[in-house]
């Protein structure tokens, strides 16, 4: 008689993955990955915040943001910035392949899960997760490379930590979903 439990691991993964795709989304989209302050020829309470898509202006004060400024220094044009963008919303697309590819292998509406597509959806999130993991590290990396006003302070912004948790969630989601492979092994 097959059990009707699903397997721990795959319920992780189906845990994991969807959580690391909101956090890696949020990461993408915010436009906090760096905060520069202490600007000079601004007032002390501005703040600059750069995300690998806009660059926002914010006085701290009044909690006023404006977003839209102009790349004066050519922040957008460094290769980190650039290979944020290209793999950032590619891994976002990757995820949501294995999240479907996930779905039809975990049993929701069959007797038994199929253990080499939830091992190939595992595969799929893991790269995923290490394709949003590569451009967070070298930007990361490069922070302090990367081009800013003299005297200025930078600072990692939340986008950027969001994005790391994202990977490494999708990344540990994979690899439990991966684990299916061994009940192939076995059969």
């Amino acid at each position: 008689l097959p059990s009707m439990r699903t397997p721990t691991a795959m319920i992780v993964g189906l845990v994991l993955c969807p959580c690391g795709l909101l956090l890696t989304l949020t990461g993408t989209l915010a436009p906090k990955w760096r905060q520069v302050s202490l600007v000079p020829d601004q007032p002390i309470e501005v703040v600059w915040e750069q995300g690998i898509w806009d660059i926002c202006r914010e006085r701290q004060s009044t909690h006023d943001r404006l977003c839209g400024q102009a790349d004066e220094l050519g922040y957008f044009e460094q290769v980190p910035v650039r290979v944020a963008q290209g793999l950032m919303p590619s891994s976002l697309v990757l995820t949501l392949v294995g999240l479907v590819v996930a779905a039809l292998g975990v049993r929701c509406w069959q007797p038994e899960p199929r253990h080499l597509v939830a091992g190939v959806a595992g595969l799929v999130l893991l790269l995923s997760g290490l394709m949003s993991l590569v451009p967070s590290s070298w930007y990361t990396q490069e922070l302090w490379a990367l081009p800013a006003p003299p005297g200025s302070t930078l600072g990692v912004g939340y986008s950027l930590v969001l994005s790391y948790l994202g990977s490494c969630l999708e990344i540990l989601g994979g690899l439990a979903l991966a684990l299916s492979f061994h009940h192939c092994c076995k059969e």
